[in-house]
């Protein structure tokens, strides 16, 4: 027996955004209860205040500091604070001098000092390099299987450095998911796990490294360019020039003399010996991984690869600042307020009150009480977004900005779009002459393509603004692009299941005239006229509209068809124009009155 349809359509749906509804407030009241979130979001460095520190760079050693060094010391310190989860930070030069890092609240102490610790470079060899993820708990080698080192290593490439514990440290690893900075720095003398970041297109690796061979302060300088072949010719290439001092000259040949040997075992197959790569290593994470083709007997190695201009000049500034020790003192400290970001916040709320009551006053005025289902709609769609960015600001430190609030002011008006469109679509179908239930699920299918396409956009325009911008303009594209997919919820899961449900009312299913659906007010002719007859063509003309609704007679006519256009005009005395068929019902109205 075949299973009947529900009775209430779109109730389901509804329950499920009920259950999403208690679910993220469960998430979140679970960690208010642990002390560990907040009911309100986590506010920016414009709107909550913080802490501003002037610190005052110094050079192990002593010398001066140059603006390059410090521009590149600015961006550690950037790469540092981001990946320590602080987000909204301003980190900038002070007269070519100082650094002056502005961060919302009070820093924690682990904060503090990564901001004044000096960058740790260093070259080691890969003992092994493997997929990012951690592995499952099925594929985990077994215990008689893992590595059990049969003698002391020799040299740093051994595998003799791989023990049980420290290869379950390497399967246990994920380098697919952010890796929280720390002050602590690995032992140069051990083997360390580690991941290279994934990089603009590409993929994060996962490394079990040798001990250090190679400390950065070898580094003399590096430089970037187009590489030449072997006849001088500049090809299209883009490569990374070192220069090693002395010492590190007489390493590197001695490194790369037993990493090329792995190579060529291999076959000079790319790829076969992982031992035939060094890592070059900032702050334990993996910048490069090149592999050693020959042996480099001056100091002058040059690491090529799928590199592009911008790509090579950043591998070339770290290897060529990374690895100086500089260090920060904290020159001073002060906490600065919120009060210019506070009143541009009230000014913006206000903006955004006024925007959202000039939508409301347009929906009631022109969808009456159907205006009410935008409303609520907006309602829910704000809930939902106040819930993710509160749930966001305690597991991943999003901080909201005033231009975050901005974005979230402008999506108003997009969302109510998304329902514009819906409505407007459904009143399309009324005027065919369809029953509110039928108009309400063809509407919809005619709405959804739209909708989705407008959402896209709308999503597509947030990433790219989000990637390309910086500052506060990235705070704008992020609540941008979450209210879009947002408002994606709320209509596919809020708004069409509550027309669904409004369809069967009396109210709105029969068209109460202060119900925005009013077939009369609309301009239309129901198709089915009854007792087994269809609308005749002459019937689009005389249909029984009154004299106030001239704007509904005139898109009555025109949607006829070419013979109720025919019928019309042959009612008007000739005239054909789509304004006439209206006329033409409503004088055809006045008369059967009259009479």
């Amino acid at each position: 027996m075949a299973r009947s349809r529900t009775k209430r359509p779109g109730l389901r749906t509804v329950i499920w955004l009920v259950v999403l509804f208690v679910a993220l407030v469960s998430v979140l009241g679970g960690g208010v209860l642990a002390s560990q979130a907040s009911w309100a979001p986590k506010l920016a460095l414009d709107l909550e205040g913080g802490t501003q520190m002037i610190l005052a760079p110094k050079v192990t050693g002593g010398g001066a500091v140059t603006q390059d060094q410090l521009n590149q010391a600015v961006e550690i310190i950037r790469q540092r604070v981001d990946g320590s989860g602080v987000s909204e930070a301003e980190i900038s030069t002070q007269s070519s001098r100082n650094v002056v890092v502005s961060l919302p609240g009070t820093p924690s102490a682990q904060t503090r000092q990564l901001i004044q610790a000096s960058a740790d470079m260093n070259f080691r060899p890969v003992l092994t390099a493997g997929d990012p993820a951690a592995v499952a708990k099925d594929k985990l080698l077994p215990d008689a299987q893992l590595p059990n080192p049969t003698a002391a290593p020799t040299n740093a490439s051994d595998t003799n450095w791989i023990t049980a514990d420290l290869y379950k440290q390497y399967e246990a690893l994920d380098c697919t998911q952010p890796q929280a900075e720390t002050t602590q720095r690995s032992d140069p003398a051990k083997p360390l796990v580690t991941c290279q970041p994934a990089a603009s297109g590409g993929q994060a690796v996962k490394y079990l490294l040798g001990p250090v061979e190679i400390p950065g302060a070898d580094i003399s300088g590096s430089t970037y360019g187009l590489v030449q072949g072997q006849q001088g010719s500049v090809t299209n290439q883009w490569a990374v020039n070192i220069q090693f001092n002395a010492d590190g000259t007489k390493k590197f040949k001695d490194v790369t003399q037993r990493l090329n040997g792995f190579y060529v075992a291999a076959g000079s197959t790319s790829g076969a010996d992982p031992r035939a790569q060094f890592a070059i290593v900032l702050d334990d994470k993996v910048l490069s991984a090149p592999q050693a083709l020959a042996v480099i007997t001056d100091g002058h190695p040059q690491i090529t690869g799928s590199f592009t201009q911008s790509s090579a000049q950043t591998l070339s500034d770290q290897l060529r600042f990374g690895a100086l020790p500089i260090s920060f003192d904290i020159q001073s400290e002060e906490q600065i307020s919120a009060t210019l970001g506070t009143e541009q916040l009230q000014m913006g709320l206000l903006a955004g009150a006024i925007g959202l009551l000039l939508v409301v006053v347009y929906s009631l005025f022109q969808y009456r009480a159907l205006g009410f289902v935008t409303i609520f709609s907006l309602v829910v769609a704000g809930l939902l977004t106040y819930l993710a960015i509160s749930i966001l600001g305690w597991t991943q430190n999003y901080r909201l900005s005033l231009a975050g609030v901005a974005g979230l002011i402008v999506a108003i008006g997009q969302t109510a779009d998304s329902f514009i469109v819906y409505f407007e679509r459904i009143r399309d179908e009324l005027r065919e002459g369809r029953g509110l239930v039928s108009a309400v699920e063809n509407g919809w299918k005619r709405a959804k393509r739209t909708v989705l396409a407008s959402k896209a956009v709308n999503l597509l325009a947030s990433v790219v603004l989000y990637f390309v911008a910086v500052g506060n303009v990235r705070g704008f594209a992020f609540t941008l692009g979450l209210t879009a997919i947002a408002d994606l919820i709320v209509v596919f899961m809020f708004t069409h299941p509550t027309l669904q449900l409004l369809a069967r009312t009396k109210f709105f299913g029969e068209g109460h005239r202060f119900s925005g659906l009013d077939p009369v007010q609309l301009g239309a002719v129901p198709l089915y006229r009854g007792a087994g007859r269809l609308r005749e063509a002459s019937e689009a003309a005389r249909s029984t509209l009154k004299p106030k609704n001239a704007a509904a007679a005139a898109e009555a006519g025109r949607r006829m068809t070419i013979a109720e256009r025919r019928a019309a005009a042959a009612e008007n005395g000739g005239k054909s124009d789509l304004a006439a068929a209206g006329k033409s019902g409503q004088r055809t109205e006045r008369s059967q009155e009259e009479n």
